[in-house]
């Protein structure tokens, strides 16, 4: 008897992209995101429009960025306790796809990426009461460190919590999320361009970088699938 998908139950990354047919999709910073080719704007409206007609979509409206070379389809749930993925997902990812082969589209992972600004901060409920004025943010759902664009357009901001000055270092930094297939290719492009590595002692899911000034990113992942062999 096949298990009948849940709605509401919660999943990691690593959960999502260990689920067959998940082939299309990556999870990054802010959910599981796909890129579709379409080579014009009709085609990706047409793709829309099917998108919206899928009856498992529910409560759960994909978040979806058109452009006339493409379209790029998020999936997220945003509620006062939870920001993340569902088995619900999951579910909608793979009708998603199925779409768009039937509309004879192809996906395209690596083209995914999201971006995050981390600001280091010494008082950090003042410093972000000051951008969440400033930026029109909200609160990411249980977290006293993250704020996030209601319209969910603008990147989120994340305020580390620092015990002591850091004069030497530059406290706002970027954090690029990638698959955790483009790590390797996107850090190898950023150190061939005269970047240099700081810091990789949180790999595979972090690497900190430098410009040739010494300016600070950091290049993230969403849960790599674990190797058979390290799966207990």
């Amino acid at each position: 008897m096949t298990k009948p998908v849940s709605r509401t139950v919660r999943i990691r990354p690593q959960q999502f992209h260990e689920t067959i047919g998940m082939e299309d999709w990556r999870v990054v910073g802010e959910g599981a995101c796909a890129y579709f080719r379409t080579g014009s704007f009709a085609a990706g409206a047409q793709f829309v429009q099917a998108i919206s007609e899928i009856p498992v979509v529910g409560d759960e409206h994909p978040d979806v960025d058109v452009r006339r070379e493409g379209v790029i389809v998020r999936l997220i749930t945003v509620t006062g306790d939870y920001y993340g993925l569902t088995e619900q997902h999951v579910e909608l990812a793979r009708h998603i796809s199925g779409v768009a082969r039937t509309l004879g589209l192809s996906a395209d992972p690596s083209a995914v990426q999201t971006v995050q600004v981390t600001i280091d901060a010494i008082e950090g409920p003042g410093v972000m009461a000051f951008w969440r004025a400033l930026l029109g943010y909200q609160d990411r759902a249980n977290s006293g460190e993250d704020l996030i664009d209601p319209r969910r357009r603008g990147a989120p901001f994340y305020f580390q919590q620092m015990d002591a000055p850091r004069p030497e270092r530059n406290r706002v930094h970027v954090d690029v999320w990638v698959p955790h297939d483009q790590a390797a290719a996107r850090i190898a492009a950023a150190l061939e361009a005269g970047g240099r590595l700081v810091n990789d002692a949180d790999a595979p899911s972090n690497w900190v970088l430098a410009d040739p000034e010494g300016n600070e990113a950091c290049v993230g992942v969403a849960g790599p699938p674990v190797p058979a062999t390290e799966r207990t």
